[in-house]
């Protein structure tokens, strides 16, 4: 029996080429290729092994990072930054103001709708509203006293009166939505 030097297939003494994988078992001169020659220049340890594909794993890594890192937009770039580059006229970083005018006692909600806050009070108040300029800003107020005078809200941009709203309804509601 003669062990073939590529696959390990035990072929017969007279075999010339392994049966498995046709691999030339004899020279040309019909002698035996030796079988403890190894003809894969794949000879090296396990532990070897292991080293060189963790070190291409970890160069893999190093790579990708280097590449993610520099194509991220820089903070100037980025959506999440809000930039004023001095066209628009701010008054204060906060330009909303709310004025409720009413004799009696009154109950209010003003602000950005996912943040309102709540507000009461008698005679007339201004509140300035924590908004910036492109959010959205809601007003509710109602009177509490079920009072017959009359009801008014204002909301104020920069000292100017952009929505007004009034009631003389005993149990008065209104309400101011803008943006």
């Amino acid at each position: 029996m003669v062990k073939c030097p590529r696959c390990g297939y035990e072929n017969s003494a007279s075999s010339t080429y392994c049966d498995n994988c046709a691999y030339l078992l004899t020279d040309q001169n019909g002698n035996r290729i030796n079988n403890n020659k190894r003809t894969s220049s794949w000879n090296i340890g396990i532990a070897k092994k292991i080293v060189i594909v963790l070190g291409i794993v970890v160069i893999a890594l190093l790579l990708f990072s280097f590449v993610y890192n520099n194509s991220q937009p820089s903070p100037e770039d980025s959506l999440n930054v809000i930039t004023d580059n001095g066209s628009l006229n701010h008054s204060s970083s906060y330009p909303y103001t709310a004025v409720i005018k009413y004799d009696g006692s009154w109950y209010a909600k003003m602000g950005d709708p996912n943040y309102l806050a709540e507000f009461s009070g008698n005679g007339q108040k201004r509140e300035i509203l924590d908004c910036a300029s492109w959010e959205r800003v809601h007003i509710m107020a109602q009177k509490e006293d079920n009072g017959e005078g009359n009801l008014t809200i204002q909301l104020l941009r920069n000292g100017e009166v952009v929505a007004q709203n009034s009631t003389t309804n005993a149990t008065g509601s209104i309400e101011i939505n803008y943006n």
